[in-house]
């Protein structure tokens, strides 16, 4: 069971297409040159005006074009092509392509840092956001377990909860293990509100 957090990020699981699976299919979407903030394994990202993504670090709101998984540059001091988990803050690479998951129905679990209960199931959450480790590459983001409700705002959708050796879900009346795994999506676009994935918002970016 998880007794201590240990947050990963976003991490691809499946899709709610025909299929159900997810197939490791990703989008290369350039990185600017010298961008200033460290991007990590399993962070969100956006397309931002200059057609180019960076992190997103929202909360209870995204914009996100989907789930960072790695990235490809030239590295500007050596000149060999660096493949690598994470996005090194104000490198001045070029050439630098993100890996990005861009599917607005992928499903994928992130760790809650908090005890949930079978009444969270359908709700909606925000996202705890952690500088990631630069050690690993990994995103430390995590699910705000305390923040689950019917908000038309928040920006992932609580499907389910993972069930094993590391991982113990609600049931019945009986709470989850301290740090659940949670199986989400992203919250779907509304009237009143854009789409917490940009291909969902009519109004573009």
């Amino acid at each position: 069971m998880a007794t201590s957090a240990s947050p990963y990020g976003a991490r691809p699981i499946g899709t709610l297409s025909a299929s159900g699976s997810y197939t490791g299919k990703t989008r290369n979407l350039p990185i600017i040159t010298t961008y200033g903030t460290a991007i990590f394994n399993g962070d969100f990202v956006k397309l931002v005006a200059n057609g180019t993504v960076e992190k997103d670090t929202g909360t209870a709101t995204l914009a996100a074009v989907g789930i960072f998984m790695g990235c490809s540059y030239t590295d500007p001091t050596s000149g060999q092509k660096t493949f690598s988990d994470q996005w090194p803050a104000s490198n001045a690479a070029t050439d630098a392509m993100a890996y990005v998951i861009d599917d607005p129905n992928v499903v994928f679990q992130m760790q809650a840092d908090e005890a949930m209960n079978t009444t969270d199931r359908g709700l909606n959450a925000d996202v705890i956001q952690t500088a990631g480790s630069t050690a690993i590459g990994k995103s430390k983001n995590a699910i705000d377990g305390d923040s689950c409700a019917a908000t038309l705002t928040l920006p992932l959708r609580i499907l389910d909860w993972v069930d094993g050796p590391h991982s113990l879900r609600p049931k019945g009346t009986t709470a989850s293990d301290a740090y659940p795994d949670v199986v989400v999506k992203f919250n779907a676009a509304s009237t009143f509100t854009a789409s917490p994935h940009s291909y969902n918002n009519p109004t573009g970016l």
